[in-house]
């Protein structure tokens, strides 16, 4: 049985296996991060008590993110007064930016709980008020400006899920930009290049020590 995770206690458990730090490409910006991966899954395992679950990606400051904060940290013209949906949105990392950058509203959309507590506690880190939305926004219908995805298309069936409905934001008016550092499943077609940016990162995580990360404006089908 799933053991109970009320917001306090998942904060509780981000805060006691993460510490403070700051993104290297968006130092501005302190997160709850995780130093190695294997022993935060394990614990995150054990506090669920079930085996088997998804890695915790909500304790990385992941390539496509720091390249999508970096984005608006740079040209904030391009979300100031905008609602702005941060997808897939890990610890939040991109959805603190964009805040900082000065837009109207940011919701951080993300299925796991913990990861929500993570949005929250690194929102009140950055002085900030992010709305965590925890579960499967896709499908619904527009209500954002501008939607940014980070690192999304790491597996087959999660792309072929989520692309269709960017695509369809897109077309009903949204910017919707998708970062990727060149996962296995990005689409090639479809995708506009805006910019591109090389991202340090660890062997802890990644088969390499930089990623080269696209920035793609999505395209409406």
């Amino acid at each position: 049985m799933d053991a109970p995770m009320g917001a306090p206690d998942a904060e509780a458990f981000v805060a006691a296996h993460t510490a403070p730090d700051r993104p290297v490409l968006v130092p501005e910006i302190v997160l709850h991060l995780a130093t190695e991966i294997t022993p935060i899954w394990q614990a995150t395992e054990a506090w669920l008590d079930r085996a088997g679950i998804e890695p915790p990606f909500w304790a990385f400051a992941w390539p496509g993110s720091q390249v999508l904060a970096r984005l608006v940290m740079d040209e904030p013209a391009r979300v100031a007064g905008k609602r702005v949906l941060d997808f897939a949105a890990g610890g939040g990392l991109a959805a603190i930016a964009c805040l900082r950058a000065g837009a109207a509203g940011v919701e951080a959309a993300e299925l796991d709980p913990l990861a929500c507590a993570a949005i929250a506690l690194n929102a009140r880190a950055n002085g900030v008020a992010v709305t965590a939305t925890c579960g499967d926004v896709v499908g619904q219908a527009r209500r954002w400006d501008v939607i940014l995805a980070g690192d999304v298309c790491y597996e087959a069936p999660m792309t072929g899920h989520i692309l269709p409905w960017l695509r369809r934001m897109a077309a009903e008016g949204a910017e919707v930009w998708l970062a990727d550092p060149g996962r296995a499943y990005l689409p090639r077609t479809g995708l506009e290049p805006i910019l591109r940016r090389a991202v340090p990162v660890t062997r802890e995580l990644e088969d390499r020590e930089v990623r080269e990360v696209t920035v793609y404006r999505v395209l409406g089908p």
